[in-house]
């Protein structure tokens, strides 16, 4: 009962900060980004296109609605319901809660002008939306977009990353942006982007492994089971024995992202609270190791 209210409490929790980010990112594009008439990089970026294509060459009207956020939605939800199986439950639903509010925030907020100057703008909304995708990130969700593209992707090729698959939709894009609008755009879209990229990078470092080495005097499983269900992550477990005390422990090794290291360590204390975990950062890992968001 107590693990379940933490859990609740936890997801909670994220899913408040996931909106927080939402909303940070959708300041951002709707304050600094599309009043400047600039083209964000990803699936949104195509999203402005297909909005742009939509008023200039089809003549359609949505007076001060930006018809874009309501495009990546509907981008993104038949997306999310493939990758369902391969991202797991928990993180298809956080990342559908979260794409759903970002099209909100993308939607409803009103397009203002803060900054009339385009260099200023693409500085400030690039950190805004930086800011917010990387809280996104932080509370293990995602706004979807490439990256969800890049995981279904990586699950088939190994040499796939999310980073090159950001740089071919974006080379893509701006390519086809180089053709329709003036070069002064296309250098302040990819300034835009590359500030994004930065201020994401600062507050989410994608997959920066660790290596976890716990030793155990706990002889059953449950600890094991509760990392492999809870997690997903593999443990590879041997006997030892205290050189001072010359007790039987175990030793459980586990390769995982920096960001579940708090996941982890609940599912070890609550089986066995003295339990000695030593945590080794920016280790170095070959082979079948999930990459996550």
């Amino acid at each position: 009962m107590v693990q379940t209210l933490r859990a609740h409490k936890e997801l909670a929790s994220q899913l408040l900060g996931s909106v927080a980010g939402a909303f940070i990112y959708a300041v951002g594009a709707n304050f600094f980004l599309v009043p400047s008439g600039l083209y964000s990089g990803g699936v949104f970026g195509i999203c402005q296109l297909i909005r742009t294509a939509l008023i200039s060459f089809f003549h359609l009207d949505f007076g001060s609605f930006d018809i874009a956020g309501l495009i990546y939605y509907l981008f993104n939800l038949p997306v999310l319901l493939i990758a369902m199986r391969r991202i797991g439950k928990l993180f298809f639903f956080k990342t559908l809660f979260t794409t759903s509010v970002t099209s909100l925030f993308l939607s409803l907020l009103p397009i203002t002008v803060v900054m009339d100057d385009l260099l200023s703008a693409c500085i400030v909304g690039g950190i805004c939306s930086g800011v917010g995708l990387g809280i996104m990130l932080r509370m293990g969700a995602s706004g979807g977009g490439t990256d969800i593209i890049a995981l279904l992707l990586i699950k088939g090729k190994k040499n796939v990353s999310i980073a090159k698959t950001n740089l071919t939709v974006n080379l893509v894009l701006y390519t086809i942006c180089l053709f329709l609008f003036n070069i002064q755009i296309v250098i302040y879209s990819l300034l835009y982007s590359a500030v994004v990229a930065v201020a994401e990078d600062r507050l989410h470092a994608q997959n920066i492994s660790v290596q976890a080495t716990v030793i155990t005097k706990s002889r059953g499983p449950e600890i094991e089971q509760s990392i492999m269900e809870r997690m997903g992550r593999g443990v590879t477990t041997w006997q030892a024995r205290g050189a001072y005390t010359h007790e039987d422990t175990r030793i459980l090794f586990i390769a995982l992202s920096k960001y579940e290291i708090r996941q982890m360590k609940r599912c070890i204390r609550e089986v066995d609270p003295d339990a000695f975990i030593v945590i080794n950062e920016h280790v170095s890992v070959d082979g079948h190791f999930l990459k996550k968001l």
